[in-house]
């Protein structure tokens, strides 16, 4: 499972404003639309790979030509698309799902339990490398719409209670070779069940989707969703008026322009921060740990980035119903004078006209390994700066994303580390449990980390999660520098998104609508 979720992150494409990006939106270039009128149209800019749009990494077609089994609305509860009813056992590893009976594939075959089966097998079959094996011990199908799943835990269970998984029709693909299951023409030519359907391909150029008039919930007010190849030049499409969407780029421009906007929402429970080697002899005690929390202004960083205000600085990992309820630990301050004096009282001070700290002849430098990402450069640039104010050096080296892993860093051969940590408790364990590769070592720590994930209880997770953090606020074997952002650039005539829990286009691609403004 890490291997693939390295691989992820190395797939992620980051998108940056270039000069040549700045040039092709101020030509004012506007070719025809290639869906007709572009009042009953949305275009949707998208990568390079047409195949992975549902095969991969599923985040375009998914919840635009499939329905999964449940999904989570803006207020983060569990909402029915394909199963009406449902219920699960105490520690959420047996789900019962009792399945809409009027729900047709867009071919017209009726919709059964016997997909939901399919499609579970289908994604835990070692064959299919190109997803991570799902941990599903059992399906059971009770008649055709009612199946009974029983995962291995309840984390297992997250991604077909969430929205992030879609069923497949078994009568289309049970025949092929689950082998060469990224390489099926079906993705590019895909038969669904969701509220678009398949209407046209131009080989590495663009997908046309029609509204599907038979879906449950009423027929979509979008006529047409385009889905347009960019090749690398997505921001200059957005500025220049060709395509109307751009999402799940990384922050870094204005949040808005004179035809479009920005919106800003969480991805998941994932934090940016900077991860410290604490075997390092300069970074082994945590009060000079904490002293490097101290010293980096967050909230500035933000705006910096041009994240909201409203977004919560945090010290440990979380659950988005903490953030929606506010129920997070006040995070440790920015105090520049106070670090100052953790660094004099560990031995750390300036002396000599360096500025730069040192400690029996040992100056306080450090090297921190950053993945190349604009967002990521620009912050790394940002904490250099702070950290040479309390005089402490930090030399930047960039590297790969997907170097800075748990499984890439066994090593030990570096100092710091900016890097994305997500809170799944399997990526925390990996960083923080009893073999971290950060030389960080607290039995407690550990013993949560082995706990969290037997744990189904939302309410006792928070809990752990809080214990987590009070810890990490003491130990500081991380600096925490934001929640992960993901932002949608969409032209101001799509309407229907907001901040920061409804700015995913695709998943409410059923409510939203597009408002004329030729006007």
């Amino acid at each position: 499972m890490t291997a693939t979720f390295e691989r992820a992150i190395e797939r992620r494409e980051f998108i940056g404003l270039s000069a040549g990006a700045l040039a092709a939106a101020a030509s004012g270039c506007r070719p025809r639309s290639p869906a007709g009128s572009r009042r009953s149209t949305l275009i949707i800019a998208v990568g390079d790979n047409e195949r992975e749009l549902v095969a991969v990494d599923g985040e375009l077609l998914k919840n635009l030509v499939f329905l999964p089994l449940l999904t989570t609305n803006e207020d983060g509860e569990l909402e029915g698309r394909l199963a009406e009813r449902w219920e699960h056992s105490p520690d959420s590893r047996d789900w019962t799902f009792h399945l809409r009976r009027n729900i047709r594939w867009h071919d017209g075959v009726p919709v059964t339990a016997h997909d939901v089966k399919f499609t579970l097998e289908l994604l835990s079959h070692p064959d299919v490398t190109e997803v991570a094996p799902h941990d599903v011990e059992s399906v059971t199908v009770l008649d055709d719409a009612t199946v009974r799943v029983r995962f291995g835990s309840w984390t297992a269970s997250g991604s077909f209670t969430s929205g992030y998984e879609i069923i497949l029709p078994e009568h289309l693909l049970v025949h092929l070779d689950r082998k060469r299951y990224a390489q099926w023409d079906f993705w590019i030519r895909p038969v669904g069940n969701g509220p678009y359907r398949f209407g046209h391909y131009v080989l590495k150029t663009m997908m046309r989707l029609d509204a599907n008039p038979d879906y449950y919930r009423g027929r979509p007010r979008i006529e047409h969703v385009v889905l347009k190849f960019t090749r690398g030049a997505a921001m200059a499409e957005l500025l220049s008026g060709n395509v109307d969407i751009l999402f799940g780029a990384v922050p870094g421009h204005s949040a808005s322009g004179p035809s479009w906007r920005a919106y800003y929402g969480i991805y998941g429970r994932q934090l940016n921060g900077i991860l410290w080697n604490s075997a390092r002899p300069q970074l082994r005690e945590s009060n000079v740990r904490r002293a490097l929390t101290l010293a980096i202004n967050r909230r500035e960083l933000a705006r910096v980035l041009n994240l909201p205000d409203s977004f919560p600085i945090l010290d440990g990992p979380f659950s988005i119903g903490q953030v929606r309820r506010g129920e997070l630990p006040e995070p440790l301050p920015y105090d520049p004078e106070q670090a100052r004096a953790l660094f004099d009282a560990a031995g750390w001070r300036q002396r000599g006209g360096s500025g730069t700290r040192e400690r029996d002849g040992q100056l306080f430098r450090l090297m921190l390994r950053v993945g190349n990402e604009p967002a990521s450069s620009q912050a790394a640039v940002y904490v250099q700066e702070a950290l040479r104010r309390v005089g402490v050096g930090m030399e930047i080296e960039t590297r790969g994303s997907g170097v800075l892993m748990p499984g890439r860093v066994r090593d030990g051969q570096f100092d710091a580390l900016m890097t994305v940590v997500p809170a799944a408790p399997w990526v925390l364990k990996a960083w923080f449990g009893a073999d971290s590769p950060l030389g960080y070592r607290n039995a407690e720590v550990a013993t949560l980390l082995e706990r969290l994930p037997l744990v189904s209880d939302p309410a006792e997770q928070d809990e752990i999660y809080l214990q987590l953090t009070r810890i990490f606020r003491t130990d500081a074997p991380a600096t925490f520098l934001s929640p992960r952002v993901t932002t949608t650039f969409a032209n101001r005539r799509v309407r229907g998104l907001s901040g920061p829990w409804r700015v995913d286009p695709i998943r409410f691609i059923d409510e939203l609508w597009l408002e004329d403004r030729s006007g």
